[in-house]
């Protein structure tokens, strides 16, 4: 599968006020600052999503259309970003999972977890959330162009124990060195 076009579509506030209806859907999900919207621009080489060195930035749901309207890339608020209120969080809990939940149009969730640091709790506790309701998801090591081979080697295994996965389900990828590309969009292909 190749990204030939992409096109921002429509932000959501609100899950419940999703219209999409049939267009499938891949879902990036992290916490805050971990490079979900770079990646996006990565995956589309565009310049669709904003990117923030402010953790927290993306506050919305926001939809891009990929290959007019064959699937959605849908870039999802960051969680665990301790400067918002304890309310605003809460309720971007509630949003996650509502979407989560009710949407039937999702095929594939990309969990992104920073390569340079150890999972959070809160990534363990999003891989427990996607494996309670049977959400197919792969994870993400982003930023592995920080770390040497060793170090990210090291970090891959840490990354499967932690998660209780085996290493092919975890891609490294770089937006800045460009790799990981290919082995994503091999991903997209087998649930689109």
């Amino acid at each position: 599968m190749k990204i030939k076009n992409s096109k921002f579509h429509k932000s959501f506030y609100e899950a419940s006020k999703i219209d999409n209806k049939t267009v499938p859907e891949i879902a990036l999900v992290g916490r805050s600052n971990v490079g979900k919207s770079t990646l996006l621009n990565y995956l589309t080489n565009s310049k669709l999503a904003k990117v923030s060195s402010v953790p927290g930035k993306t506050r919305l749901i926001n939809y891009f259309s990929i290959n007019d309207n064959d699937f959605y890339l849908v870039d999802l608020p960051g969680y665990g970003y301790a400067k918002r209120s304890k309310d605003e969080q809460d309720k971007w809990g509630k949003e996650l999972e509502i979407y989560f939940k009710e949407n039937k149009r999702l095929k594939h969730v990309f969990l992104l977890v920073d390569s340079r640091i150890k999972p959070m709790q809160s990534d363990i506790d999003m891989a427990i959330y996607l494996n309670y309701y049977n959400i197919s998801y792969t994870i993400l090591m982003t930023k592995c162009d920080k770390l040497s081979r060793s170090e990210l080697s090291r970090q891959k295994m840490e990354i499967a124990k932690t998660f209780k996965l085996g290493v092919e389900n975890i891609i490294l990828v770089s937006a800045n060195a460009k790799f990981g590309l290919d082995d994503i969009c091999s991903r997209i292909e087998q649930f689109i």
